[in-house]
């Protein structure tokens, strides 16, 4: 990817070299190097490390020509080297970390970052190493992050060459994008010099089919860089980057150049007056509204690095002034390669912010930049957004897998798989008496949401009920059918949604297994109540017992054509008649309890038996005197 999409002047890479510079003659590599041709200097500086000859600061040289050329990720193995040889440069270490990074070593990068901001020789990088350091830490959370975006490669406009950025010509028009599939040589990287090519699709909403051409006009040259073509939405004016030739003379930076298509004849192109002659202007984008330009800078008085700015295209064919974004775009990284959706929201590219490695998509949310995550970004440069409608879109990477070094992706949000729950219910009745369970049909069964509405459902032949439930919401059951106790239940969906890769289709419905047993109502039959416990010599109502008999207060509400007698007994220990009176004032305290919750004092009766109807005769360990100290119920009346 050319990151900056310039040949680098003689004077700024004997700039770079001075910093490391030793005595003795300059190298054949350090000559290359001069010149911005990094490809033909990194074999010389290899061969210089071979022999031996000033192997550190060699190795340093190798890793810049790489980071120089934006393959930082090859770099790493030759920073070390150097400063393990002992190199005498200020940004060593910082480079190397940068590199680190690059390759997805989120943890040593972060570490490096760290040391290189209390130790580093160079104010200005260990002023950012702090952040980088965080950023690098960040990252390992970024890098689990997933939004749910699909990507694919856009092979109608890719090829073993770089392949990058793009827009309509206009409104409806053929569709324009930089590559440098052919022409010359640029010896800064090995690959040929960008161009701009065109293709009309066959089919413009998959981006399939179609034949791809050199872009007609006055726009490519033999020896520049032209790149990042953006329209007016009537097709009629173009602005794009256009970079230095790599020779003292003529324009020493990438630059911006304005043409006008009158009459269907492109002007020749001029330099567009948002130009700073001392800095890089590259990566131009249209705004919907064809006078709102995007572009990325180096110049001087912004956050660092390159970064965004905007700028108003009159009518007289001049730009306002260019504008900063501001620090809350911005970072002290690069932030380059804007793209404006159609809603007018900006995405770009940055390496200053926690990413996976290089340059990172990001998008604008309610003022903040916000990663698009692990499914689109990778450790590679991923760049040049180019939003759509609908949460669609396409970008630019050197990921692995593709056919050249920089290749087209689309990408597309996943549509938002549904769930609907329902409850898989199943009616039982059970039969103490003949010791079975059995499904049951004719149960109405009754279910309560958060918002207090009850619904209705009635078991079938087979027991069976189904009922559609909300998400994140909890109901209350209550399954009734002549004859039998009312049963209660619950069921719930919180915490039940599966995550979207978990789910196989577009709509999906999940059954929640649910049962709710009745229990058939047998005359006379005696039914214990729990943990009915009092205090040794009293009948009065503890706390702990009104807990228990609140489910009794239950069961009456619940089933209200029965009428009950509760029954109260004791141990065998102590005179017969004391305990017959303590249990009747046990039973008598526990109906008054009852009552006092709004059940008629009509339907229950109170019993004191108290030690004539043991469960164990003959009780003689404390567990077995427990259990016939009891509380029991009967029903003795069910009313029609």
């Amino acid at each position: 990817m050319r990151k900056l999409l310039f040949v680098c002047t003689a004077a700024g890479s004997v700039a770079l070299l001075s910093g490391c510079a030793t005595s003795g003659s300059v190298s054949k590599g350090d000559k290359q190097f001069a010149r911005g041709q990094y490809e033909l200097a990194i074999p010389l500086y290899q061969a210089d490390v071979a022999k031996g000859r000033n192997a550190a600061i060699s190795n340093f040289r190798i890793g810049e020509a790489y980071r120089l050329s934006n393959r930082v990720e090859l770099a790493e193995p030759f920073y070390k080297a150097a400063l393990d040889g002992g190199v005498k440069n200020a940004d060593a270490g910082f480079r190397y970390a940068e590199a680190l990074k690059a390759n997805g070593k989120y943890d040593e990068a972060a570490t490096q970052f760290a040391s290189y901001a209390t130790n580093g020789g160079n104010r200005t990088l260990a002023a950012r190493a702090d952040t980088e350091s965080k950023n690098a830490a960040a990252s390992k959370e970024v890098s689990g992050m997933k939004n749910k975006y699909d990507v694919m490669p856009v092979d109608a406009l890719n090829s073993a060459g770089s392949d990058f950025g793009g827009t309509t010509m206009g409104t409806g028009g053929d569709f324009v994008f930089t590559s440098n599939r052919e022409g010359k040589k640029y010896l800064g990287n090995g690959e040929n010099f960008n161009d701009l090519y065109a293709i009309k699709f066959d089919n413009a909403a998959t981006m399939t089919g179609g034949t791809v051409r050199k872009l007609e006009g006055p726009f490519n040259t033999e020896n520049k860089h032209e790149a990042s073509a953006t329209y007016t939405p009537d097709g009629k004016t173009m602005v794009f980057a256009r970079s230095n030739d790599g020779s003292k003379k003529g324009f020493l930076s990438v630059d911006l150049w304005i043409s006008y298509n009158k009459g269907g004849v492109w002007s020749e192109p001029v330099l567009a007056n948002i130009n700073d002659r001392t800095a890089d202007d590259f990566a131009p984008v249209f705004a919907p509204d064809g006078t709102t330009l995007y572009f990325a800078s180096s110049r001087k008085g912004g956050q660092g690095g390159n970064d965004l700015y905007k700028a108003t295209l009159g009518p007289n064919g001049r730009f306002s002034p260019a504008e900063n974004l501001g620090e809350s775009i911005n970072t002290a990284g690069n932030d380059n390669f804007p793209g404006v959706a159609p809603d007018g929201t900006l995405y770009f590219s940055s390496d200053g912010r926690p990413g996976l490695g290089k340059l990172d998509l990001f998008m604008v949310k309610a003022g903040k930049p916000v990663n698009l995550g692990a499914d689109v970004n990778s450790t590679a440069d991923d760049f040049a957004p180019i939003p759509m409608a609908d949460n669609t879109g396409m970008f630019s990477s050197n990921r692995a897998g593709g056919k050249g070094s920089d290749d087209e992706y689309m990408f597309k949000k996943k549509p938002f798989k549904l769930v609907t729950f329902y409850a898989d219910g199943t009616v039982l009745e059970r039969d103490s008496k003949a010791g079975t369970t059995t499904p049951v049909a004719g149960a109405l069964v009754t279910f309560t949401g958060p918002n207090g509405q009850p619904q209705t459902a009635t078991s079938d032949a087979s027991g069976k009920f189904s009922l559609k439930l909300d998400s994140v919401s909890t109901y209350t059951l209550r399954a009734e059918r002549p004859g039998d106790f009312t049963a209660r239940g619950s069921v719930s969906t919180v915490g039940r949604k599966p995550s979207q890769d978990q789910l196989p289709n577009l709509t999906n419905d999940i059954q929640i297994p649910v049962s709710l047993t009745l229990e058939k109502i047998i005359l006379a039959k005696a039914i214990e109540v729990k943990d009915i416990f009092y205090d040794y010599n009293k009948y009065n109502i503890r706390p702990d017992a009104a807990i228990r008999l609140d489910t009794l207060v239950q069961t009456l509400v619940d089933n209200p054509k029965i009428s009950i007698e509760l029954s109260s007994h004791t141990d065998s220990r102590g005179k017969d008649a004391y305990n017959l009176k303590l249990s009747q004032q046990r039973a008598e305290a526990a109906v008054a309890y009852i009552v006092s919750k709004g059940v008629a004092k009509s339907r229950i009766t109170a019993k004191g038996y108290g030690e004539t109807r043991p469960v164990v005769p003959n009780a003689k360990t404390e567990a077995e005197y427990q259990r016939n100290r009891r509380t029991e119920f009967k029903v003795t009346k069910v009313a029609k």
